[in-house]
């Protein structure tokens, strides 16, 4: 299911790797756990991925390119929560015992092997259309904040505000199919700070004293997540003169973008000058990561990604399942900063929060 080129290690990874490198944040069991029984943990997770199949089964009925999609998606159903009772029953059925990881991998097999390449793609298509009508709007607005702290607050309120449009989580996607939602009353919205992991007053203390020559920024979902979240933040850096390179999902999972629906986003927003509201793209570029889910194993990106990301000095991962599931505590030869929106209760009680309480989680490396 991967690019047909073969999977790299990510090169800014703390080596060695296979002792400093757990892509999983939430350990599902331990070492002493009966290994043919199921844990509370896994229990609980388990369910969260079976209370998602009727959002999943619901958007593969209605993929018209898929001809039979109701009965496909009926055996979809069926058989992805077979394998996941199957794991309550044995841990090490299916290639387990299960983590995160495995649990998407599996879902995103059984859509694929039944013809459902993208069942996500008429919404994502409908959310980037809005957001880029919006988009210079945002943009206005945050380059009317003339204090840069200030400005980069707004910012980085917009892509937790944009990280809300997350058809993955069941909860919001039921909150979505019933009224949508406003992007900038979003982001006024949030719960207030301090957040559960907080360092977004170090990190706006660095960025006045220091900017970063490359970014490698892991982005998550269509819409409003990347459009009026990311790519405000992206464009900021541009115009202090860092390269930046926007890596995307290669192939469609939940409502992630993927590399070729980015490339045609940015060529939509760009004028005929080749700039984003009056700032230069041309230090803008856009890498396929080579992963097809909604989470990331940071041991496994295209080469592409990681020949770009060798000379990076800021590694970005956005959203909860790329900075939050996996790889809150991996550890970089670079600064990182993983920011998301936490919007599962299982995620908010392992990290002592509130349900959509959000993470800013900056290292700097020492020099």
């Amino acid at each position: 299911m991967e690019s047909a080129s073969e999977l790299v290690e990510f090169p800014l990874l703390l080596t060695p790797i296979h002792s400093h490198y757990r892509a999983c944040t939430i350990p599902y069991r331990f070492p002493s756990d009966n290994p043919r029984k199921p844990t509370p943990n896994e229990i609980s997770w388990i369910n969260l991925f079976l209370n998602s199949i009727p959002s999943f089964k619901k958007r593969a009925e209605s993929d018209t390119s898929v001809p039979d999609a109701a009965n496909k998606a009926e055996k979809f159903a069926q058989r992805y929560a077979d394998i996941l009772e199957d794991f309550k029953k044995d841990p090490e059925s299916h290639g387990g015992p299960p983590d995160c990881i495995l649990l998407c991998r599996l879902r995103e097999l059984i859509l694929r092997e039944l013809g459902f390449s993208d069942i996500f793609k008429k919404v994502k298509d409908e959310e980037n259309a809005n957001a880029i009508s919006l988009f210079e709007n945002v943009v206005l607005v945050n380059d009317a904040i003339e204090d840069e702290g200030k400005r980069i607050e707004n910012l980085v309120r917009g892509i937790f505000a944009g990280n809300i449009f997350d058809l993955g989580s069941a909860q919001l996607a039921e909150v979505f199919s019933k009224d949508g939602m406003s992007f900038l009353a979003s982001c006024q919205n949030l719960v207030p700070r301090p957040w559960v992991i907080d360092d977004l007053d170090d990190f706006k203390v660095k960025w006045s004293k220091k900017s970063w020559k490359k970014v490698i920024i892991f982005v998550d979902n269509s819409g409003a997540d990347i459009i009026l979240g990311i790519l405000p933040f992206a464009r900021e850096l541009l115009r202090r003169g860092s390269q930046v390179v926007l890596a995307a999902n290669d192939l469609p999972s939940i409502n992630d973008v993927t590399y070729s629906e980015l490339v045609e986003i940015i060529s939509k927003l760009k004028d005929e000058e080749g700039k984003l509201v009056g700032v230069s793209s041309s230090n803008l570029l856009i890498a396929n990561s080579g992963n097809d889910l909604p989470v990331i194993d940071l041991t496994r990106v295209s080469q592409e990604l990681a020949y770009l990301a060798s000379d990076a000095d800021l590694v970005i991962l956005e959203g909860m399942g790329r900075g939050i599931e996996t790889n809150l505590y991996a550890q970089f030869k670079c600064d990182s900063l993983k920011i998301g929106m936490v919007k599962h209760p299982e995620v908010a009680q392992f990290l002592g929060g509130r349900l959509y309480d959000c993470v800013f989680k900056y290292n700097e490396v020492s020099s």
